[in-house]
């Protein structure tokens, strides 16, 4: 039941909106929250907040934004703007007209970055997560064209950003992807953008399969920052940059990531048919390691939409295409699928079935073989392995997993890592009189 008002309502269209929706103003204030909290901001709202809407109160453009895209896919209307909620139109709302598989890429680019460059709360408006986004278009070529008076570049650049890229990727696994992510973006900007107007010949495939590549970076760590809508919107453009590149294993391994996006954002859907396309891009014809890499997400989107049986034999696919595997050079960072990502992998899988007992210990086998450079990754995964324990009800071995990461956690800037850390608190909230879970709470309170 609606609750008693003292003014009457004065915005038509959203009561028109809310009441097609079939959505209490609870339900409203909390699928706005939820999608504020898709591109790492977080809103508070609730019933009341909406009941002062309706009497007339426009949200912050924040609001407006995310209230537009939780009805766009409630009502499966993505023209939907602001007007049809009766607010005025914010111009960084995101509109139909507003694709980001359209247009000058590199123009894009640039625009990202100089988004990821300014504080959270503009970026929720600027680069906005949709899932119109995820809706993958037939390949088409760049409008980009060499600008006279653009350097041009060679091979020297080239090497210079792959080299970069590295580095960068280097930190972002020892620290997160919220450290050093808007220091990636300025790089982009300003040194490696301009650049690709420039260029003819010999050094344009290798310069735009190098740009892809550190867009991707760019990309991953704004997911792992929590930053969703300006990772989709690199995602897409390391896409279009690979196509450019006629790089099709670069195309299949951001379609591939941009399926994971997808899957932790509880988009099932979507990541099923984002992981399909990654897996066409390749048509089986792609590195064995890369396409085991790819069917291991296909077997994880599998497992979210409750298909047990094709998810289990995707992930033993996965496992063969793996054993076949030649190795790939350590300067191939992307795809580079091993052992312990598997074990990751099928620790998701079974974690999507409901055996958490068999997914803890394939999180453990993961987070136990890792590299020392890889600290954000083991982290990640071993909460993940701590978690699990928690809900196949080990409350100790949870916390001795806990204990294990030491002070890890705390030195990682990752919004993943945090999400892992709200989950076990909250799982062992019944347990905190055990010693051993009050000193694991401590490792992991301040995170």
């Amino acid at each position: 039941m609606a609750p008693k008002r003292a003014h009457p309502i004065s915005n038509t269209a959203l009561a028109a909106a809310i009441n097609q929706a079939g959505w209490t103003h609870a339900a409203v204030a909390r699928h706005v929250n939820d999608i504020s909290a898709e591109n790492g901001v977080r809103l508070y709202y609730d019933r009341s907040t909406i009941g002062h809407w309706l009497t007339g109160t426009i949200p912050r453009p924040e609001g407006i934004c995310a209230a537009v895209e939780a009805f766009r896919r409630r009502l499966h209307n993505p023209g939907l703007t602001p007007a049809g909620l009766g607010w005025p139109d914010v111009p960084t709302v995101p509109g139909p007209t507003d694709d980001p598989w359209q247009g000058d890429p590199v123009a894009r680019l640039t625009a990202l970055g100089e988004d990821d460059m300014l504080d959270r709360r503009t970026m929720l408006t600027a680069s906005a997560f949709s899932l119109a986004g995820y809706t993958v278009p037939a390949r088409r070529p760049l409008i980009s064209s060499p600008r006279a008076g653009a350097r041009e570049a060679g091979t020297g650049d080239v090497a210079r950003i792959r080299a970069t890229t590295r580095h960068f990727g280097e930190l972002e696994d020892l620290y997160g992807g919220g450290h050093a992510r808007r220091s990636v973006a300025a790089y982009l900007v300003h040194d490696v953008a301009p650049l690709l107007h420039g260029t003819i010949g010999r050094a344009r495939p290798d310069l735009f399969r190098a740009t892809a590549e550190l867009v991707y970076l760019a990309a991953y760590m704004a997911m792992d920052d929590g930053v969703n809508g300006l990772a989709m919107r690199y995602y897409i453009q390391a896409v279009r940059l690979a196509d450019e590149a006629g790089d099709r294993t670069l195309r299949a391994t951001a379609l591939r990531s941009m399926a994971v996006q997808a899957r932790q954002l509880g988009h099932n859907r979507e990541a099923l048919a984002l992981a399909d396309a990654a897996a066409s891009s390749l048509d089986s014809r792609g590195p064995q390691r890369t396409l085991a890499w790819i069917t291991g997400m296909r077997a994880e989107a599998h497992a979210g939409v409750a298909d047990r049986r094709d998810a289990l034999a995707l992930l033993r696919r996965a496992e063969a295409q793996l054993e076949r595997a030649d190795s790939l050079p350590e300067t191939e960072w992307t795809g580079n699928y091993r052992r312990e990502s598997f074990e990751h992998q099928s620790g998701l899988v079974l974690t999507q079935l409901g055996d958490h007992a068999a997914a803890a210990r394939h999180y453990t086998a993961s987070m136990s073989t890792r590299r020392p450079i890889e600290r954000r990754t083991r982290a990640l995964i071993g909460l993940r392995a701590a978690h699990a324990h928690l809900l196949a009800g080990d409350v100790d071995q949870a916390a001795a997993t806990v204990l294990d990461l030491g002070a890890d956690v705390q030195s990682i800037s990752s919004a993943r890592v945090r999400h892992e850390v709200r989950q076990i608190r909250a799982g062992w909230q019944p347990y905190r009189s055990s010693a051993h879970v009050a000193a694991a709470d401590r490792v992991i309170a301040n995170n």
